[in-house]
Formats: C-alpha cells, structure tokens, sequence
C-alpha cells in the first residue's frame, strides 16, 4: 500500500505534457506551428510573456526562450500583422512573476 502513492505520482507526472518554452521565430507563416499576435494591452491577451535570458529558466507557461536555431525550439512562431490571422494573442510583461495564462482554453497550443 505504501508504494502505490509513489508510483501513482510517478505515472501522474511521467504522463503529463510539457509545455514549449524554446520559441524561434520563423521568416515565414507557412513555416510555423503557431500565428501570434502582440496586444497593447493586457487584458486583451491569452498568454502573458516574459522573455528569459537563459534556457533554463523558460520552466513555466509564459516564460519564454528564444533559440538561435529552428532545431533547437519546441515551437517555431509567426508574428502577425492582424489579431484576426493569430491562433494565440500575447502580452509582453515586465517581470518573470507576471507570466502566465489568462485564457487558459488556449494552453493545448503550447503542448507538444
């Protein structure tokens, strides 16, 4: 009995997705998986960004690494012109403790 919390918390995490942190942005819309769109406001947006400095750190929804190479990133993005052309509207903010969902029905976009 003592040993099934163990490995059911095991499983519980093992199956769970991760979440795409590494971004590199794409020249083109064919070659991205996702279409994103900057708000000027905040309460406009799905996701609330902060950008890191190490990889490291991009452990969190929201907390974002950019990566020099396409090989490297768990989602390659497209910034767009129009909000209407984006799958995922986003928010840069200015403190790593600012990051994270507002539209939490948007979360599968980030999984892989």
């Amino acid at each position: 009995m003592k040993y099934i919390i163990p490995i059911f918390l095991f499983f519980a995490f093992a199956t769970t997705s991760v979440s795409a942190q590494k971004i590199f942005k794409v020249k083109y819309e064919s070659q991205a998986d996702l279409k994103v769109y900057i708000v000027k406001y905040e309460s406009q947006c799905d996701l609330k960004v902060f950008m890191v400095k190490y990889e490291s750190q991009a452990n969190k929804d929201g907390l974002w690494y950019s990566v020099n190479y396409e090989s490297q990133a768990n989602k390659k993005v497209f910034f767009v012109d129009y909000e209407s052309q984006a799958d995922l509207k986003i928010f840069f903010v200015d403190y790593e403790s600012q990051a994270g969902w507002k539209n939490q029905s948007k979360a599968h976009l980030l999984k892989f």
